[in-house]
C-alpha cells in the first residue's frame, strides 16, 4: 500500500471515528463506485459483472478486457482520493477535539514535548540555524499516471470535498456529483497510458506541475505553522526561521543510466526550473499589489521606506507613470517597481535580455531583500498583521525556491566518470601510446592527485576527447556558468552512483575541476559543488566508513566541504541493498553504515548528513515517514535530511494541497523530533545485546534470501512468472530498465525487480528470509531467544519498523495469485521447484512473525490499513487474474496485430496493478 495510507495508521491508533464531518470514508467510496458504474454501464455495460465478479475473462476482446482494466484502474485511484480525504478528515477532527499539539505529525506536537521535556529555548534557536531539509524529486520511472489525468483526478479530490458541505440544497448537491460524474467520464475518454514513452522534458514538465499546483504555495504555509507552533510553545522568544525546508530535483540531469539526458536537456530544465518560481513569483506580487491599496494619508509610511521608494522609482526609468497610476499608494508604487525588474529578469531567463530596458535582479536575495523592506515597513507602521498574512508568505516562497525552484542534483555512475578520467589521461602530456594505470593502483592514484594539484592550463584540447567525456565536462562547466549567473543554489551536488573507493571521489573532482567549478581559477583550492558518493550495495555500506575517513584526510576535500558548511553529504541507497541481500539485512546494514559514518564524522572533524534514496514501496525503504526517521540511529540527523520522492510517492504527497501541507509538515517535524530527542531515547539507545541479535538475524536472513536469487532457475522461473519483460515496454519513464543494456539481474535496476515480484504478488523483496532468520534465533537460543525477540519488539525501534512493515506486506501476498502466475513457467521442474521454495518460506514467515508480533493475522494491528486493502483485494484479484491471461495469449500469440492488441491490454493491466497496490517500484 501506499505511504500516504500506511501513515494514517498513526491517526487511527490515535481513536479518530470513522465519520467526520458530512460524508464517511465508506460513504464517499461508495458515491464514488455508483459514479463509476454510471459512467460504465453508459460506455461499456457488460462491464459491470466484472466488478460484481460474475464476469467469463476468458471470452473478453482484448479491446474488452482493456476497458475492464482501465475501468478497475479508474476504481483505485477513486478509493485512494477517498482515502486521503478521509484521512484529512480524520487529522482535522483530532486537531479540533484535543488541540493541535495532540497531532502526530505536527510542529505543535514536537514543541509542546520539547517544552515538557525542558528543552531551552537557545537549543531550539541553534537547531533552528543548522536545519537542513530537503525532499528530492526524482526521475525514476514509477509514476503510470498522466499529467492531464492528475488533474482531473484533483478535480475529483475537490468536488468530493466540497460534497462535505452541509449547506447544499438537494439541486446543488446533485449539480457537484453531476460534476464529479462528468470527471470521471473524461478520464475514462482520456486514458491513463502514455501512448509513446515520454521524454525527459514531459517528465521535467510533469515535476513542476506539482509546484504549480500545490508547493508553491503550501510550503510556505508549513513554514508559517512553525511559526505559530514557537509562538505557541516559547512565547517569551522571538525565533527567525531560515529557509530550512527546500526542494532538490534530480529530473533533467540525472545522467546515470539514461542516455537521453543530455547537457542541452539540462540547459532547457533549469530554464523551465527558473520561469516557473519567476511566473509564480509575478503572479503573487500583482495580487499583493492589488491588496495593499494603502494610502499614505490613512497610514504613515516610515521614513526608511520612503526613501527606498524614491530610490525605486528613480531606477525604473518610469517614475512617473508609476507615480500617476497609483498616485498616494507608496506599496503599490514599490512592487510596481519589483515587477518591472522581475520582468525583465524573466525575460533573461527567457534568452531575451536584450529586449529589456529594465535592470533584471542579479539574484533572489535582491528579490528576497526588497520583500523584507515591504514587511517590515508594514511592521513599522503598526500593521504587522498584514505584513505577516500577505507579504511573508510571498517572501518565504523566494526564499525557498529562490529562481530555481529546485535544487538541481546531477548524477552520473562511475563507469561512465573513470571511462571520461581515462580519456583525459590520453589526452595529457607525456603519456605517448601506453594505457593509462590499472584502477585501484598506487599509480592511478598518484596521477589523480597529480592532476588536481596542477594548476588549469590550456595545454589539454577538450574537443579532442571522446564526444562522451566532452559532454560530461560540459555537464560542469554548465553548472559552473549557472552558479555565477542566474542563480547560485539553481544546482545541488554531483551524485555518484555505485561510488566504491577514494578514487572514485578524486575523479568526480577532477572532472568539476575541468568544467572550472573550483573557486579559484588555478582549479586547485576548493570545489563549489559538492561531490556526493552514493553506497548502494551491501559490500558498498560496509565499505562506506573506511573510504570517507581516508577521503576527509585529503587536503582538497578536507577544504571544499569547510567551504561547503563543514559537511560532507553521503547517499545510501534502500534499493540495490535490498536487491542485493533482502529485506531485513538491507535495513541493518543502512543502520550501521549511518552510525559508523556519522562517528567517522566526529572523528575528522567533518559532519557527514544523510541523503536517503528511498522509494515508494516497503522493500525500497518507503515506510511511513515518521516512523522511518524515528528509527534512524541516533545522532544520526542532526537536524540535516534529504530523501528521495520518486514517482507515484510525489503524485500521492503532493497532488492535492491539503495532503501536501501534511506530507512537508511531518517530514519536517519528524526531522526536528529526531534531532531534539534521538540521543535522549531509550528506544535508540546503542545496545550491544539487540546489535548482536540483528546482525545473527541479518546474516540469517541474508543467507536465505541469497540461496533463492542466486538459485540457477530463478532467472528462468522469475522472466517467466512475471512481467518483467513486458515492463520495460511501459512508457512510464525515459530511462531503459538496464542501465547498460545487459540481461542479467545485476545490471537489472532495483526499480523493475520490485515491481515485477509486486505484479505477480509474490513480493518477495518485502519478506522473503524472514521466517529463516527468525527461525534460527529460536532454534539457537531456545527461550532466551525468543525472550529477546519479544524484548526487542518492545524495546528496539528499528527492529519494531521490520516486524511491522513485513507484517503489512504478508496481507498483500496472495499464494492463490502467486501460482496462477507460476503456471506460465513452461518448465514443470523450474516452476515447482521455485515455487516451493517460495511456499515454504513464506508459511514459516508468516508463522515467525505472527509469534512475535502476537497478532492472530497478518495486519491485525493495523485496522485502518486491513480496511482500505479488503477494499482494494478482490479488484486487484480479479486484475491479476486478468493480467495472467493477456501474459498467455501476448505470449503464444504469432499475429503482429493481435499481440500489439494484446500488449495494449497488458500494460494497461500492470498499470492497474500499480494503482491497486498503491506503488510501482
Amino acid at each position: 500500500m501506499n505511504e500516504e495510507l500506511r501513515e494514517s495508521e498513526l491517526e487511527a491508533e490515535a481513536g479518530a471515528p470513522p465519520l467526520i464531518g458530512g460524508i464517511s470514508s465508506r460513504d464517499a467510496a461508495d458515491i464514488l463506485f455508483d459514479l463509476l458504474m454510471d459512467v460504465v454501464r453508459r460506455h461499456q455495460p457488460e462491464l459491470e459483472a466484472v466488478f460484481a465478479g460474475g464476469a467469463n475473462i476468458s471470452g473478453f476482446s482484448p479491446e474488452l478486457m482493456a476497458r475492464a482494466l482501465q475501468a478497475q484502474g479508474i476504481w483505485f485511484q477513486l478509493l485512494s482520493i477517498a482515502d486521503q480525504n478521509a484521512a484529512m478528515r480524520r487529522r482535522r477532527h483530532i486537531e479540533r477535539e484535543r488541540g493541535r499539539e495532540s497531532l502526530r505529525g505536527t510542529f505543535d506536537h514536537v514543541l509542546a514535548d520539547a517544552v515538557d521535556e525542558g528543552i531551552s529555548p537557545k537549543e531550539i534557536e541553534d537547531l533552528l540555524r543548522s536545519l537542513r531539509i530537503r525532499p528530492v524529486i526524482t526521475a525514476h520511472p514509477t509514476e503510470s499516471k498522466r499529467v492531464t489525468v492528475l488533474e482531473k483526478y484533483r478535480k475529483i479530490y475537490l468536488l468530493l470535498r466540497e460534497l462535505e458541505g452541509a449547506r447544499w440544497t438537494e439541486r446543488e448537491r446533485g449539480a457537484i456529483l453531476a460534476d464529479i460524474r462528468d470527471q470521471i467520464e473524461l478520464v475514462w475518454m482520456t486514458g491513463e497510458l502514455h501512448l509513446e514513452k515520454p521524454t525527459v522534458e514531459h517528465e521535467v514538465l510533469r515535476g513542476l506541475h506539482f509546484f504549480d499546483e500545490t508547493l508553491f504555495e503550501k510550503a510556505p504555509e508549513m513554514m508559517a505553522l512553525l511559526d505559530g507552533a514557537l509562538k505557541r510553545n516559547y512565547p517569551d522568544q522571538q525565533f527567525e526561521l531560515p529557509p530550512f525546508f527546500q526542494f532538490g530535483s534530480w529530473i533533467g540531469a540525472d545522467r546515470d543510466g539514461n542516455p537521453h539526458v543530455t547537457t542541452s536537456v539540462t540547459g532547457w530544465t533549469l530554464r523551465q526550473n527558473a520561469l516557473a518560481a519567476l511566473r509564480h513569483y509575478r503572479e503573487r506580487i500583482v495580487a499583493l499589489a492589488r491588496a495593499l491599496s494603502i494610502t499614505e494619508r490613512a497610514l504613515p509610511v516610515p521614513q526608511g521606506f520612503r526613501q527606498e521608494l524614491e530610490h525605486a522609482l528613480n531606477m525604473s526609468g518610469d517614475q512617473q507613470i508609476i507615480a500617476q497610476r497609483n498616485p498616494g499608494e507608496p506599496y503599490r508604487q514599490f512592487l510596481t517597481c519589483i515587477l518591472r525588474k522581475l520582468d525583465a529578469t524573466t525575460r533573461r531567463a527567457e534568452g531575451q535580455e536584450a529586449r529589456s530596458r529594465h535592470a533584471a535582479l542579479r539574484h533572489a536575495d535582491e528579490l528576497i531583500h526588497e520583500l523584507r523592506l515591504v514587511e517590515r515597513a508594514l511592521e513599522e507602521a503598526n500593521s504587522p498583521g498584514i505584513a505577516a498574512d500577505l507579504v511573508r508568505p510571498v517572501r518565504r516562497a523566494v526564499e525557498l525556491f529562490r529562481f530555481s525552484t529546485v535544487r538541481l542534483d546531477l548524477r552520473e555512475n562511475t563507469t561512465r566518470t573513470t571511462q571520461a578520467l581515462q580519456s583525459l589521461w590520453w589526452a595529457g602530456t607525456g603519456h605517448g601510446e601506453g594505457n593509462p594505470p590499472e584502477l585501484g593502483s598506487r599509480e592511478w592514484r598518484t596521477w589523480l592527485l597529480h592532476e588536481l594539484t596542477r594548476p588549469l592550463t590550456t595545454e589539454r584540447v577538450i574537443e579532442a576527447l571522446p564526444a562522451e567525456t566532452t559532454e560530461l565536462i560540459a555537464m560542469f562547466a554548465q553548472a559552473a556558468e549557472i552558479r555565477r549567473g542566474l542563480d547560485r543554489d539553481a544546482f545541488g551536488s554531483f551524485i555518484l552512483s555505485m561510488t566504491r573507493s577514494v578514487d572514485d571521489i578524486l575523479g568526480g573532482y577532477l572532472l568539476a575541476k575541468e568544467g572550472g567549478l573550483f573557486l579559484d581559477t588555478a582549479g586547485t583550492e576548493i570545489c563549489a559543488m559538492p561531490i556526493v558518493p552514493l553506497f548502494e550495495t551491501i559490500d558498498d555500506l560496509r565499505a562506506a566508513p573506511a573510504i570517507m575517513r581516508e577521503a576527509l584526510a585529503i587536503p582538497l576535500i578536507r577544504r571544499s566541504t569547510h567551504w561547503q558548511g563543514g559537511l560532507q553529504e553521503v547517499m545510501i541507497g534502500y534499493s540495490d541493498s535490498n536487491k542485493d541481500g533482502g529485506f531485513v539485512a538491507s535495513n541493518w546494514e543502512l543502520a550501521k553504515a549511518q552510525v559508523s559514518l556519522t562517528l567517522v564524522g566526529e572523528e575528522t572533524g567533518t559532519a557527514i548528513a544523510f541523503f536517503h534514496g528511498r522509494g515508494g514501496s516497503v522493500s525500497r525503504g518507503g515506510a511511513p515517514t515518521g516512523r522511518a526517521i524515528a528509527a534512524q540511529p541516533a545522532g544520526s540527523i542532526r537536524g540535516r535530511f534529504r530523501v528521495t520522492e520518486q514517482g507515484e510517492v510525489v503524485s500521492y504527497k503532493y497532488a492535492n494541497k491539503g495532503t501536501s501541507l501534511y506530507q512537508m509538515e511531518l517530514l519536517a517535524s519528524s526531522v526536528l523530533e529526531h534531532a531534539l530527542k534521538s540521543e535522549r531515547e531509550r528506544a535508540l539507545r546503542p545496545s550491544r545485546e539487540f546489535d548482536d541479535a540483528m546482525e545473527a538475524l541479518a546474516g540469517a536472513s541474508r543467507a536465505a534470501y541469497t540461496g533463492l536469487i542466486t538459485h540457477p532457475d530463478l532467472v528462468t522461473y522469475f522472466q517467466a512468472a512475471s512481467p518483467l519483460e513486458e515492463i520495460s515496454m511501459l512508457n512510464i519513464g525515459s530511462r531503459p530498465a538496464r542501465r547498460f543494456g545487459a540481461n542479467s539481474l545485476k545490471d537489472l535496476r532495483a526499480i523493475p525487480w520490485v515491481f515485477a515480484w509486486a505484479q505477480n504478488r509474490h513480493l518477495i523483496t518485502g519478506w522473503y528470509g524472514v521466517g529463516s532468520a527468525l527461525q534460527s534465533m529460536l532454534e539457537v537460543r531456545g527461550d532466551k531467544g525468543a525472550d529477546l525477540l519479544d524484548r526487542m519488539f518492545k524495546e528496539s525501534r528499528l527492529f519494531r519498523l521490520i516486524i511491522d512493515e513485513v507484517e503489512k506486506i504478508l496481507a498483500v501476498v496472495d499464494l492463490e495469485i502467486a501460482s496462477d502466475y507460476a503456471g506460465l513457467v513452461s518448465d514443470e521442474r523450474v516452476r515447482d521447484t521455485i515455487f516451493a521454495l517460495i511456499e515454504k518460506e513464506l508459511a514459516l514467515t508468516a508463522k515467525m512473525v505472527l509469534k512475535v508480533s502476537g497478532s492472530a493475522s497478518p495486519a491485525e494491528r493495523f485496522p485502518q490499513f486491513r480496511a482500505s486493502l479488503a477494499e482494494r483485494l478482490p479488484t486487484i484479484n480479479e486484475v491479476n487474474r486478468e493480467q495472467v491471461e493477456l501474459l498467455r495469449r501476448f505470449r503464444a500469440s504469432d499475429n503482429d496485430q493481435e499481440r500489439e492488441a494484446f500488449k495494449s491490454a497488458l500494460l494497461l493491466s500492470i498499470n492497474t496493478v500499480a494503482a491497486g497496490l498503491g506503488a510501482t517500484g
